[in-house]
């Protein structure tokens, strides 16, 4: 079950975080994984690293999410290069937190540019394989944030929010096409940067949270590979909430 064997994937953002937990459970299913990084070099190759000590197979190539066109590009090539493409992970974001008021134009142009542009673009590289294939699986990586909203997250929820339309609108346009598209929704989970906040801003999260502990990137990842599984190829369009009953 969730066998990945001879399949390629891409994970964007996958240095770190859900990212490299991704990067990982998709390895060990036998997928050749490809871990997508902007600046953080030595993080992707750690996470290289661990993917070839367990007995798995990956490579690293840098996908700057912020530049659409080099994105594109970037995703078109890798498939080129490999033959094919089964699954893309787009995993890779970034967050300027504040309240409305306070919030910079610069900023939020940013992060619609990473989040949202650089998403598309990343799906947009991966299409161009997949509809020759005829296959293929696509997984966002949303947040409950563009489920719920937070106040002083007002940018970061729209782009998690149009992320959200993304989804559902490809997974339309393609699933003629034996393209399976879906989101994750995950919650708080324990990252680096939810770990660069406050204790008292993290228990605050916890008091929203049913289950009363973060998410592990790893249950997160979990979710990831059953998208991308045969298992999955019946679901299409959908939002998977990993988020501890945090938002129902």
């Amino acid at each position: 079950m969730f066998d990945l064997s001879g399949k390629v994937a891409v994970v964007t953002g996958g240095s770190r975080g859900i990212g490299r937990a991704t990067c990982l459970a998709l390895a060990s299913q036998g997928a050749h994984v490809v871990i997508g990084y902007v600046r953080g070099e030595a993080a992707a190759q750690e996470t290289l690293a661990k993917i070839v000590e367990a007995g798995g197979k990956g490579e690293i190539v840098r996908v700057d999410a912020s530049n659409f066109a080099e994105t594109e590009q970037t995703i078109t090539d890798i498939a080129k290069r490999l033959g094919r493409l089964d699954i893309l992970v787009v995993s890779a974001g970034i967050s300027v937190d504040g309240l409305l008021i306070r919030l910079k134009e610069e900023d939020l142009d940013e992060i619609l540019r990473v989040n949202l542009k650089g998403a598309i673009a990343s799906a947009k590289g991966a299409l161009k394989t997949m509809i020759k294939q005829r296959s293929g699986r696509i997984i966002f990586l949303s947040s409950v944030i563009g489920e719920g909203g937070n106040a002083g997250q007002t940018a970061y929820a729209a782009s998690k929010a149009g992320l959200l339309g993304v989804t559902k609108s490809l997974a339309k346009e393609y699933a003629g096409r034996n393209i399976a598209i879906n989101a994750i929704t995950p919650g708080y989970v324990a990252t680096d940067m939810t770990q660069a906040l406050s204790e008292e801003q993290r228990a605050q999260m916890l008091t929203q949270v049913p289950m009363g502990r973060p998410a592990d990137p790893k249950e997160v990842a979990a979710a990831v590979v059953f998208l991308a599984s045969n298992e999955a190829e019946y679901i299409t369009g959908q939002a998977i909430r990993v988020n501890g009953g945090m938002y129902m």
